[in-house]
This record gives C-alpha cells, sequence and structure tokens, in this order.
C-alpha cells in the first residue's frame, strides 16, 4: 500500500508566496503577541549585500518538503563576508533568538566567512581616506575564510577576466574591493564560499533525503511583487520535483540569469 501525499504543489507554491512577501507561514511557532517574525525569500539586489554565487537546495519525503535558498556575499554595511539560507518548508527548526521582552524568529541562518577583524586586517593602509576604503591592501598575501587561508590574488587583471570590474575612484592602484574578493572566489573558487551540506541541515531534518541542488535558474527581481513564485515557471518545476520526487522534471524553458552580473547589488 503506498502512502498518501501529505503536501501538494499548491501548498509549496503558497508557502513560497508567503516568503516572497515577507508574510509568516501557519508553520512558525506560535510564540507571544509580541514576537516578531521574519520570513526571507532570495534577494540577488539587496544593497546592502554584494552578491556573489546562489544556489537552491531541495530536500524531500512523503509527508516532508524543504527549500533552501543559499547566498553568498560581501555585507558592505557590516564589513563580512557571509552566506545566508533561507528555509521555506513544512519542517523546519526555526532559528529563535531569546530575549526577555520579545523572541525574534525567522527562517534565516547566517554564516561568517569573512570577519570584521579580518577585513579590518587586510584593509589597504596608505594614501586618502577613500583610497582605504574596502579594499584589499597591496602586500596581503592571504586572506583567512572560516578557519582556512586562502592565498589572495592581487592582480586586477586577473578579476576582470571573469567580469568584476575594479573601482576606478580613488583607486590608483587598481587595489581589489571586499566584494571583488569575494565574486573573484565564487568564480575561481567557490567551494570555498558555499554552504556545505552540514550546515545547510542544520534547521531541517537530519534524515530528510536530498532530491537536487539548482545551480542555474531563471530569477525575477523580488521586487516585482506583480509576479510571485506561484506565477513563475522556476517555483512551479520546483513543486512538481518537490511532491513527484522526480528531478527530471527540472527542464525549464527560460534561460538562466541568477548569476551576480545580471543584477546590481550591494549599491547602498
Amino acid at each position: 500500500m503506498t502512502k498518501t501525499m501529505t503536501f501538494q504543489e499548491t501548498e509549496i507554491l503558497e508557502q513560497l508566496d508567503l516568503a516572497f512577501n515577507g508574510n509568516p507561514s501557519k508553520y512558525y511557532p506560535i510564540g507571544r503577541p509580541e514576537d516578531i517574525k521574519y520570513n526571507f525569500f532570495l534577494d540577488l539586489e539587496h544593497g546592502y549585500c554584494e552578491t556573489a554565487g546562489n544556489r537552491i537546495h531541495l530536500y524531500a519525503d512523503s509527508t516532508r518538503w524543504v527549500i533552501v535558498f543559499e547566498k553568498s556575499g560581501y555585507q558592505n554595511r557590516e564589513n563580512s563576508a557571509e552566506i545566508e539560507l533561507d528555509y521555506v518548508g513544512n519542517c523546519i527548526d526555526y532559528p529563535i533568538d531569546k530575549y526577555p521582552e520579545r523572541n525574534y524568529i525567522t527562517n534565516a541562518n547566517n554564516i561568517i566567512l569573512i570577519d570584521p577583524t579580518e577585513f579590518e586586517r587586510i584593509e589597504n593602509k596608505d594614501g586618502e581616506e577613500m583610497e582605504t576604503f574596502e579594499l584589499i591592501g597591496q602586500n596581503i598575501k592571504e586572506i583567512k575564510i572560516r578557519d582556512t587561508h586562502v592565498e589572495f590574488d592581487n592582480n586586477y587583471k586577473n578579476y576582470e577576466k571573469v567580469g568584476i570590474d575594479i573601482r576606478d575612484y580613488n583607486n590608483p592602484k587598481n587595489l581589489i574591493g571586499f566584494g571583488d574578493f569575494i565574486r573573484y572566489l565564487h568564480e575561481t573558487n567557490p567551494t570555498s564560499i558555499s554552504a556545505t551540506e552540514e550546515e545547510i541541515r542544520k534547521h531541517i531534518p537530519k534524515d530528510i533525503p536530498k532530491l537536487i541542488t539548482i545551480n542555474d535558474f531563471h530569477f525575477v527581481s523580488a521586487y516585482d511583487k506583480t509576479n510571485p513564485p506561484s506565477q513563475q515557471e522556476t517555483y512551479q518545476l520546483i513543486a512538481k520535483i518537490l511532491t513527484t520526487k522526480n528531478i527530471t522534471n527540472w527542464k525549464p524553458t527560460q534561460k538562466p540569469n541568477n548569476c551576480w552580473k545580471n543584477w546590481e547589488s550591494g549599491h547602498l
């Protein structure tokens, strides 16, 4: 006797629409009236994050389903390089920050790649004020990512070869920007700034099967509220994969455009 399917494509698309509009779903903890609930969606145009990489991870069995959006980039107001994981599904262990006056419940988890202390160490110390702002010093040889030291390539021409435009104002030495470096790693060593499977699974059941990681897909601006996920081919196909457990249903007709080169971000 086969197990009855307990979720359908319509529910998945409804949950995606809720996240797209920032509205918590019925699966959030009830909490207290004063608690604040955040429901985030993939945003490749965030003004405070210079986006580098992004992926979508799908997990499901007969009763449970999870979509994990992954985005890496440089947080330009926090002097931090991070991975943001946003969870949408029916079996998520939502992160909760607890305080006496209220709790903050969210579907997001952030992983630090390069912390502010390391950015302070590598920042250029020579020249006028703006020549030191978010630029890496010429003499830096390696940079600490998580707990690993990665060799630093300071040749701006190599960055331009992969489509990274080096800052041309207040930068007479063609120094590499903080965000440039994260994007360069995405182009040349993406694993170094990608979430591990263990990190992705931190807030979902350990035994839920992984179906697929989608690296290339058609993305629509998260600020275009007239076109919610339920109306988009990308998420309609994702819903079909989750309900059927069949990854051959990933047959998009739209051209992938989720590369950071197609979206302006980190501009505030």
